[in-house]
């Protein structure tokens, strides 16, 4: 009874073990290839060509010391007999990692994001035979978080680029990076969206939004179709834990293409302007309009003697496609306005009074200087700020666009942002960079800015 009492007892675990060895041994034999001898299908013979063109990317910055704010309280140092710090704060170094796509090998074009490479003071490109190689930067564009270095070696290896605009929502998409500096990584997913916007208050979206898995470290690398060829340069995730849930951007190749030409050509892009302030349609505006079109862009206002006023563009014209391309919200056209070359011919289909029409419209150059903020005032040290260009953004029409802040920097702890509009300094209304620099004659005296972002305007006291 005690003997059969134990066989009982144990017999579960029995079956346990004997299901996980058969599993273990099914396993252990898979086959190579199907009953008729065919390779199982694989990724690898594709990720063996692609892989060499994707680089990890090493930025070192330096990085000067915050001083301790105690240390500027002369009763703290009386008390503690501290003495006062005299001289700059020392500095040390800062190491950051990221990704890159070899874009043209002979010439040695690395295709990378501006957030990887932005403030370095060194760039190296390790490639994926164990080269480390240093890097110099063609051009940087912010609003796009796209730049082009260049490396000296021979040997390396080009991806083929693909026209992301066939891409289509369920597609297969591969992507390659250095996530957390661990070395090259591949992952796979899907096509979850396109034409995502709003992950950022300035600069120019159309993100492919993918499920492949996308971490730090991602920035800058690959995401190829099953072809192998470049659709898109991963930039951005959502990680409300700190991680990868599946939630990944990319900028498409038909973007970043365009900034990639003009980065090599020029070693900046030179946007133009239609010279028109602009809103999204929306079923409301439509019946007020009495159009059948709920998906267009509104035009709300047409600057003098602008592109749109030379192509005979009116307020309450409705903007419904760009060069036959559909435009659904005002990104489309502010996207397709501000990647296009200045001197660019471009159609737009629109209604008028409920009548369809084309116009066409020539881009035009703004002028405008650009300066570092220093240069304006200490407190604004870290900063790029230049004229704000007629009809480049729908908030704010005159003033000065701060264009850059680099991160913990006077002016980035003041609270400036990029994107944001100085419309008044020191209880003065400025419409350009001269009128700034008039109404801050001491440039370390304290500093009264009323700016606008985002359409909400506020007051920073900078001191």
């Amino acid at each position: 009874m005690r003997k059969a009492a134990l066989r009982r007892a144990w017999a579960p675990l029995i079956g346990l073990f004997w299901g996980a060895l058969m599993v273990g041994s099914a396993q252990a034999v898979l086959p190579a290839a199907t009953g008729e001898g065919d390779a199982l299908p694989s990724l690898a013979p594709m990720l063996e060509r692609v892989s060499p063109a994707v680089v990890n990317i090493a930025t070192h910055t330096r990085v000067r010391s915050q001083p301790n704010p105690l240390m500027d309280d002369p009763f703290f140092r009386r008390f503690f007999n501290v003495p006062e710090q005299r001289g700059p704060m020392p500095e040390r170094r800062a190491t950051s990692a990221g990704s890159g796509v070899i874009v043209d090998a002979a010439q040695g074009y690395v295709l990378t994001n501006a957030h990887v490479v932005r403030n370095a003071d060194e760039i190296e490109v390790t490639l994926v035979d164990g080269r480390t190689v240093k890097a110099e930067m063609v051009g940087m564009d912010s609003q796009v978080d796209l730049a082009v270095l260049r490396v000296k070696t021979d040997g390396l290896a080009q991806i083929e680029i693909a026209d992301s605009t066939t891409l289509r929502v369920g597609d297969f998409v591969i992507a390659i990076g250095n996530p957390f500096g661990l070395g090259q990584t591949v992952t796979s997913g899907i096509v979850s969206a396109l034409g995502r916007t709003g992950l950022r208050l300035d600069g120019y979206e159309n993100f492919i939004q993918t499920d492949a898995s996308i971490n730090p470290g991602n920035s800058g690398g690959a995401l190829v179709n099953l072809r192998g060829e470049l659709v898109g340069i991963n930039t951005a995730i959502i990680a409300p834990a700190g991680g990868n849930v599946g939630i990944g951007f990319a900028i498409p190749t038909e973007m970043a293409t365009n900034v990639m030409g003009q980065l090599i050509e020029h070693g900046e892009v030179r946007r133009g302007v239609l010279g028109v302030s602009i809103q999204d349609l929306g079923p409301e505006l439509a019946e007020a309009f009495d159009v059948k079109e709920t998906r267009g862009v509104v035009i709300t206002q047409v600057l003098e003697d602008s592109a749109a006023a030379e192509a005979g563009l009116q307020p309450g014209d409705i903007v419904t496609a760009v060069d036959g391309r559909p435009v659904a919200r005002a990104a489309d056209l502010r996207n397709r306005v501000g990647l296009s070359p200045v001197g660019e011919q471009i159609r737009l289909d629109i209604l008028r009074d409920g009548r369809a029409m084309s116009v066409l419209a020539i881009i035009r150059e703004t002028g405008g200087s650009s300066a570092d903020g220093e240069a304006v005032s200490r407190y604004l040290k870290g900063a790029r700020v230049r004229d704000l260009r007629d009809g480049e953004i729908d908030y704010a029409s005159s003033g000065v666009l701060v264009e850059e802040v680099e991160r913990n920097s006077a002016a980035w702890r003041a609270g400036l942002r990029s994107g944001d509009v100085i419309i008044n300094a020191n209880r003065r209304d400025i419409v350009n960079l001269d009128e700034l620099r008039q109404a801050v004659p001491d440039k370390d005296a304290a500093l009264l800015l009323r700016v606008n972002r985002a359409g909400g305007v506020f007051f920073v006291v900078i001191r």
